[in-house]
């Protein structure tokens, strides 16, 4: 395909026809992080609604499932890395589109700060007594070490970090089987501590008793769904970049469901919802369940949970470095960022420029908040589905928009490109709104900056920072061509190539 005037399209340089369905789908389970996600939730989830956890994880389920037929549909016209800025643009403008993008880098940033923490220190965890995963230091300075690992990874090929996370996804899904198997065998065979018989009734949506305790859990699991999108960010890396990444991200939604439905209710069924000892309504475990399960469901054995979640973070580094680099990618190949970031390596056909910048920022937003404040950390942590929200209820709006006019043409294209993304997005944008309501109140998180909820400081804070540097980069003269709608448009096609082929200097496909 050519432009107006006949010149050919030039591709961004990725290496495409990569990965398959299956690769696809491993990367966007451990963007997941499964493991430590459920480790990090489903005690504060049980705290929020108390038996109805498991219907919490299903009513929160619906709009992530409205939203990958949101990017589903989106990527089948335009199958670019860019997802959400190249969508939000095409279908909004530039405005929204940069936004979009830098929803997309806020939220990789915090979660990588976190998940390096994590890896820190269940790393340390493992070794002597465990005295040294509280030494801050060592902790920081292993974190840091994990995201330069895994950022090689990433910088190295899709390929590598391919085969490393179907290795590390599999040992954490032989980890969550055995749980289920070994909390479901000591409740039937009545060695578990407080045995709770299944009940029907934790799937009733109308058991809830306390709005205000429901939505927190949803919001909670919000974020345990968060990452399946990384399958769209590889798109172009995919051997059918208008099919795979969608049906991925549909397959791994559904996983996720079953995975996390599962391992509650045989936590449930194991340690009861009480306020003492395992019990997971016990405040003092709200943060990690599952450790202070292990030793009586793994017996001598039980280092093996520390492991799956030291794991999971790990795996889950590397996948979060994916789609922020290939979205500065797109946005630098369509004028909205320096020209640098568009820089892809000449052999691994990596983002290679932005991969690392990825990493260098991460580290240094890791240090500075652990030096500042661990606090200050956890809270910006908490903030992360503001960002999380703000992008994906884009990437719902923009669906529908750009199809507006073909959405009473079928009855397909009216579910699927107008009536689940519109709902997807309505859920999405009410959740943001509902957050932030709650994250402005002083007693929500750890800290209290201006006089109000220091959650709400740094997750309004790092959007509204995001406004800034737009503006600021409107003001440099390469800026022109994308503010002013003619590097990037509803009508322009799209960088991407039509039919995989091997480390392309051109391409011949995208949106017309």
């Amino acid at each position: 395909m050519t432009t107006t005037d006949g010149r050919p399209i030039e591709g961004k340089g990725l290496a495409t026809g990569t990965l398959g369905l299956w690769g696809s789908t491993v990367i966007g389970l451990a963007s997941t992080a499964p493991v430590f996600s459920l480790v990090a939730t489903l005690g504060f989830m049980v705290l929020a609604v108390g038996a109805q956890a498991p219907i919490a994880f299903i009513v929160a389920f619906i709009p992530m499932l409205f939203s990958a037929y949101a990017y589903r549909e989106l990527n089948r016209v335009a199958p670019d890395c860019g997802t959400t800025f190249t969508w939000g643009t095409k279908a909004f403008g530039p405005w929204i589109g940069w936004m979009g993008g830098w929803g997309v880098a806020v939220a990789g940033m915090i979660v990588l700060a976190n998940l390096a923490q994590i890896a820190g220190i269940y790393f340390w965890s493992l070794i002597g007594d465990g005295s040294l995963s509280e030494n801050v230091p060592l902790v920081t300075a292993t974190g840091v070490a994990f995201i330069a690992a895994m950022t090689w990874v990433s910088w190295r090929g899709v390929e590598i970090g391919e085969r490393i996370q179907n290795v590390l996804l599999g040992v954490q899904y032989v980890v969550l089987a055995v749980f289920v198997v070994a909390a479901l065998w000591k409740f039937f065979d009545g060695t578990a501590p407080d045995p709770t018989p299944f009940d029907w009734a934790w799937f009733n949506p109308l058991g809830f008793t306390d709005w205000s305790g429901f939505t927190e859990a949803v919001l909670l699991a919000l974020f345990i769904y968060w990452g399946w999108d990384t399958c769209l960010a590889l798109n172009e890396e995919t051997k059918d970049p208008k099919r795979t990444p969608g049906r991925a991200a549909l397959l791994t939604t559904v996983i996720l469901l079953f995975t996390y439905v599962t391992v509650t209710v045989a936590a449930m069924m194991y340690a009861g919802l009480g306020e003492t000892g395992v019990g997971l309504g016990n405040e003092a475990n709200a943060d990690d369940v599952f450790l202070g399960m292990k030793d009586d469901l793994f017996g001598p054995f039980g280092w093996i949970l520390v492991v799956a979640v030291l794991i999971s973070a790990v795996s889950s580094t590397q996948t979060t470095i994916l789609p922020t680099a290939r979205g500065t990618l797109a946005m630098a190949a369509y004028k909205a960022l320096p020209r640098r970031f568009q820089t892809v390596h000449p052999r691994f056909k990596t983002p290679s420029f932005s991969t690392l910048v990825m990493g260098i920022v991460a580290s240094v937003y890791y240090v500075g908040m652990s030096l500042i404040s661990d606090n200050i950390l956890q809270d910006s942590i908490l903030s992360l589905g503001l960002a999380i929200a703000f992008y994906y209820a884009i990437t719902c709006f923009a669906c529908v928009w750009y199809f507006r006019r073909d959405l009473f043409s079928s009855a397909r294209n009216l579910v699927f490109r107008g009536i689940f993304p519109l709902l997807g997005g309505l859920m999405l944008a009410y959740a943001f709104v509902q957050s932030a309501i709650d994250m402005y109140d002083v007693d929500y998180g750890y800290t209290v900056l201006l006089g109000i909820g220091g959650t709400f400081v740094l997750g309004i804070g790092s959007l509204a920072f995001g406004v800034v540097l737009m503006f600021l980069w409107f003001a440099f003269p390469r800026s022109k061509a994308f503010f002013r709608g003619e590097s990037l448009n509803r009508d322009t096609p799209v960088l991407v190539p039509d039919e995989p082929i091997a480390y392309p200097r051109s391409v011949d496909g995208g949106l017309s």
